[in-house]
């Protein structure tokens, strides 16, 4: 889901589908299986790229992972 810079409260946008689902088997098997959700967001302006996200997230509540979010332009 996307918020208002300006009032958080208001949604810009929601994804339709799931933005992070467990597929590979460090997310099915751990602690809580089958669970993932997002702990932080980096947003990778050092590379070049303003419209990248780097998005940390828990596996299974057992490791750590990082996923590549690429914004497009303009969103549906």
């Amino acid at each position: 889901m996307i918020l208002s810079k300006e009032h958080p409260g208001e949604i810009r946008y929601r994804s339709a589908d799931p933005v992070l689902t467990p597929t590979i088997p460090q997310e099915r098997e751990g602690t809580v299986s089958y669970v993932v959700f997002p702990s932080g967001i980096d947003r990778r302006d050092d590379l070049g790229t303003p419209n990248r996200f780097d998005v940390y997230y828990g596996m299974a509540d057992s490791k750590i992972g990082v996923a590549r979010l690429d914004l497009p332009e303009k969103l549906p």
